[in-house]
């Protein structure tokens, strides 16, 4: 659960300065958050997450 927090907070945070520098347009946040939606719901949704929680798991492990 932490995990897709942090996900979605880092997601939100980069939409946001996407679209104050102008770089992204609203209808596309609205279209790229409407394909989430639509991808959460399909079969696809586990894979996706697993993927990304076994990211996150190799990222935590890096030692710089």
């Amino acid at each position: 659960m932490a995990v897709s927090i942090s996900v979605v907070l880092l997601l939100a945070i980069l939409a946001v300065i996407f679209l104050r520098n102008g770089g992204l347009k609203v209808s596309h946040a609205l279209v790229c958050l409407l394909l989430g939606f639509y991808l959460a719901g399909t079969s696809m949704a586990p894979t996706i997450n697993s993927g990304l929680v076994a990211t996150a798991e190799i990222v935590s492990s890096l030692r710089p």
